[in-house]
């Protein structure tokens, strides 16, 4: 739509950025790193961030530096996650077919790690997205999770990642057998306003654009409104690109960034 009256070679801003362009700043490089280590020395890892933040593009970039070759990687995001269905998806994504019974299906699960870690020499990488969701059932289950062998022996890497209020949930005292078996731990922090522009730079070059389209006071407002948010900065620089083709602008101004906030993101 507005996309050849600026001349974009694809549309900017969004989800699908092939990791190789993503823009490398210090703290996704520290997430990235530190996401790697969880998997290459089987650790445990508790990452938090602010929703749109930035930690599903920092996964989709490690699953990209994991080879397939040594490593397994498990995928599960579920709001409503149960112990049973956590090792129902956990062994479907195996290639197992999972027992009816929780406690069989626990058991497999555990013979299969053991399986892809001793005889198949690979590491299997759980990630349980989402997880500021889960109740204090599924939390308890993981700790059980990460016991073998009387909890001397740890095959797997697993990486929690989840809303800042994850953070305070496992500080509560009940939690803290959880707590203290977390080796890795990450917080993402926003983008800063030099990081903000950078961003939106660097948006509108891998989409064919070079030239200035946001002026300088207009990236300070998209700071201003996004926080350094990834994920709000995408959605309101896409606003102001439509906003702007409808009226014949070829550059985004304050004004029309101000504008385009009244008139689509404040209630």
């Amino acid at each position: 739509m507005f996309e050849p009256f600026f001349g974009f070679q694809r549309t900017p801003f969004g989800r699908n950025l092939p990791v190789d362009q993503l823009l490398k700043y210090p703290a996704h490089e520290e997430l990235v790193s530190r996401l790697k280590y969880t998997a290459e020395k089987r650790f445990f890892a508790l990452i938090t961030g602010e929703v749109g933040s930035g930690k599903s593009t920092a996964l989709r970039h490690l699953l990209s530096l994991l080879n397939p070759n040594k490593y397994r990687t498990i995928y599960i995001s579920d709001s409503g996650l149960t112990p049973r269905h956590f090792y129902w998806e956990a062994l479907r994504q195996l290639d197992q077919e999972p027992r009816f019974n929780r406690g069989q299906a626990k058991r497999q699960l555990h013979q299969v790690i053991l399986d892809l870690s001793e005889n198949q020499h690979k590491v299997p990488v759980v990630i349980v997205d989402e997880a500021h969701l889960l109740d204090r059932e599924m939390l308890e289950e993981i700790r059980f999770l990460l016991n073998f062998r009387m909890d001397s022996y740890n095959p797997m890497g697993l990486i929690l990642v989840g809303q800042p209020e994850l953070r305070r949930i496992l500080q509560l005292q009940i939690y803290e057998a959880i707590a203290q078996r977390v080796n890795v731990r990450y917080h993402l922090v926003s983008l800063d306003q030099a990081e903000t522009k950078d961003y939106v730079v660097h948006h509108l070059k891998t989409a064919g654009i070079s030239a200035a389209i946001f002026t300088d006071d207009a990236l300070d407002v998209v700071y201003d409104f996004s926080g350094g948010i990834a994920r709000k900065i995408n959605n309101l620089c896409l606003a102001c690109l439509l906003a702007a083709a409808s009226e014949n602008k070829r550059l985004v101004d304050d004004h029309l960034v101000k504008v385009v906030i009244e008139n689509e993101f404040e209630l």
